[in-house]
């Protein structure tokens, strides 16, 4: 059969560039090479590790602050089985729904490993071999997680993210490699169910990317849960005997540290996953990284096949190729869509969750652009008190001249939902001034960002 799309690979960038295509006419065709649609974000990233961050969650709170919620019950134990259990049907309904989504748009779903024969024509390889022929392709294949070079991943003791969500017991002291999004949001659910947990980190800081502010509360926020940290530590070696594991790396001072424990999640970032697609067969280079090259319309080196997602240049966030996916669909339909690459936001769901947008205040230095800042703290706030929300803080970074907020940053509770004000405020261009008189609803988090625009604006704010 002839299809005028056919998209390979079914995560966010995959099926939403699917569906956007045949909202806009085409005859569109996708390929999954596993037997459920979603990729790694609704399989075996983003949706079940958001089903056990808000599990751990509330067993955390049941042991820490219903009492003085006045709320009292018997010491609340873990039904880990259940626990699992109910991640796993969450993920469920979430893959249901795309194959849903795929039938209400009239996409042909196939089952099997996709490749290109040529430019034109996509080999399935599944339980029957079959041969797509398609007028333009969009490569959606996503990634991997990362090792290093001189660690095997037996997945039983030394595991990635994957084997971390399906995990028949609690590690009694879980190591973690990388102190990143990933690494730490894992590391907080078995923080809370009373696991040790300990992680490496090559860099000075957690959460390397973000802003400094950021990763320095958030690093307290997790010491006060129990985690432990060792920062500019590079592991040299992995080991697992039996059942325990030996991670071994040198210290700032020279020395070798020695940590063991029942488990060790690698968690060093993630690698374009471009493997088997026989992009040879239709002259596409990748680069060391796996990546395909693509120009400012995500084209690649070959006219009609399109690459988006996790297999391109930019963040591997799940969001930021569901936004290529549409781009993508809506360049083939002749339209001009845009896509503003300094508005896609960042979020790690730890609890104070952290979300940023724009500019950070070391690229601000870097780049010598003249900035101030505002601040406002989340104890300062009715709202966090009433939750007993009272960790995190708001972080406004506006031009010095012009007042234009060049970023925004929150550590907090809700910080994930409320950094889309940012990206609308910086998306119309908006300056400090502008939000801050705009009306923000009493008792909310979202006073935080007015405050803190305040604090940007004229170092005003009203309730500090």
């Amino acid at each position: 059969m002839k299809y005028d799309v056919t998209v390979i690979g079914s995560g966010p960038g995959g099926y939403v560039a699917a569906i956007r295509a045949a909202q806009l006419g085409f005859k569109v065709a996708i390929v999954e090479k596993y037997s459920t649609l979603g990729g790694t974000c609704l399989n075996v990233g983003c949706i079940p590790s958001k089903a056990l961050l808000d599990s751990s969650e509330h067993f955390h709170n049941a042991q820490h602050t219903f009492k003085e919620h006045g709320i009292d019950i018997p010491a609340p134990k873990v039904n880990f089985t259940q626990m699992i259990a109910r991640k796993g049907d969450v993920v469920k309904q979430n893959v249901e729904g795309i194959a849903y989504l795929m039938k209400k748009n009239k996409i042909d779903v196939f089952t099997g490993h996709g490749s290109f024969v040529n430019k034109n024509t996509i080999k399935v390889a599944g339980e029957k071999n079959e041969e797509i022929s398609t007028d333009k392709v969009i490569i959606a294949t996503g990634s991997k997680p990362s090792s290093l070079p001189f660690i095997k991943i037996d997945k039983k003791r030394i595991i990635t993210s994957t084997e971390a969500l399906v995990m028949k017991e609690i590690p009694k002291h879980l190591v973690i490699i990388g102190g990143g999004v990933i690494g730490l949001e894992l590391g907080s659910v078995y923080a809370r169910l009373g696991a040790e947990v300990s992680v490496v980190e090559y860099f000075d800081r957690i959460i390397p990317g973000m802003d400094g502010t950021m990763s320095k509360e958030l690093t307290k926020s997790l010491k006060k849960l129990g985690m432990n940290f060792y920062l500019k530590h590079k592991v040299t070696s992995v080991e697992a005997k039996d059942k325990e594991v030996i991670v071994k790396a040198d210290t700032p001072k020279g020395e070798v540290l020695e940590l063991k424990g029942d488990y060790c999640l690698v968690s060093v970032g993630r690698r374009a996953y471009t493997d088997n697609l026989a992009l040879e067969n239709v002259g596409i280079q990748t680069d060391k990284a796996g990546r395909i090259e693509t120009d400012a319309h995500l084209r690649t080196s070959v006219d009609n096949i399109y690459a988006i997602g996790d297999v391109v240049k930019g963040a591997m966030l799940a969001h930021k190729a569901e936004e290529e996916g549409v781009f993508v669909a809506e360049t083939m339909a002749g339209q001009k869509p845009h896509i503003n690459y300094n508005l896609i936001p960042g979020v790690v769901y730890t609890w104070p969750e952290v979300a940023g947008v724009g500019q950070t205040e070391e690229q601000l230095k870097e780049a010598g652009v003249a900035y101030k800042t505002g601040s406002f703290p989340y104890k300062a706030l009715g709202r966090a008190r009433a939750s007993m929300d009272t960790d995190g803080l708001v972080k406004v970074l506006a031009d010095k001249t012009t007042d234009e907020i060049l970023g925004l940053h929150i550590i907090g509770a809700r910080a994930a939902d409320m950094i889309a004000a940012g990206v609308t405020a910086m998306e119309f261009r908006a300056s400090a001034e502008d939000v801050s008189r705009m009306s923000h609803a009493h008792p909310t988090y979202m006073e935080a960002v007015k405050e803190a625009c305040l604090a940007a604006t004229e170092d005003r704010p009203i309730h500090m």
